[in-house]
């Protein structure tokens, strides 16, 4: 059974940084793209990030570019987003998900998913 889990969220302070991973098992984990995504309360979820294969080539959304940084460790299955300059704005839960697409930002390019993480920006 594939199992993504997310973990790191919590509530942090405006201009604050936060590290957030995601431990994948139950698939061929260098096989899949990887990407973020996150959806704030009354929005529709959106990307925020994805990482190639070998985790060579990375994608940002221009809200979160120059702030987040996309990574992977393939050894250990494991995806992460360091979050820093962080504004209420990223207020949102976050997931992690799969994909066979390097760079897709579209969501229903993405296989399986996480039950998501709660990051909460105070201002």
């Amino acid at each position: 059974q594939v199992q993504l889990v997310e973990s790191g969220g919590e509530l942090v302070q405006a201009g604050g940084s936060l590290r957030l991973s995601c431990a994948a098992s139950g698939l061929t984990f260098s096989g899949y793209a990887m990407g973020w995504f996150r959806q704030a309360p009354g929005k529709e979820r959106e990307f925020v990030s994805a990482i190639s294969q070998g985790g060579g080539s990375t994608r940002y959304a221009d809200s979160v570019k120059g702030r987040f940084t996309i990574s992977r460790d393939n050894a250990k299955n494991t995806v992460s987003l360091q979050m820093n300059s962080l504004k209420p704005e990223d207020t949102a839960v976050y997931y992690c998900a799969t994909s066979t697409y390097y760079g897709t930002s579209a969501s229903y390019q993405y296989d399986y998913w996480g039950q998501g993480t709660q990051v909460t920006v105070s201002s």
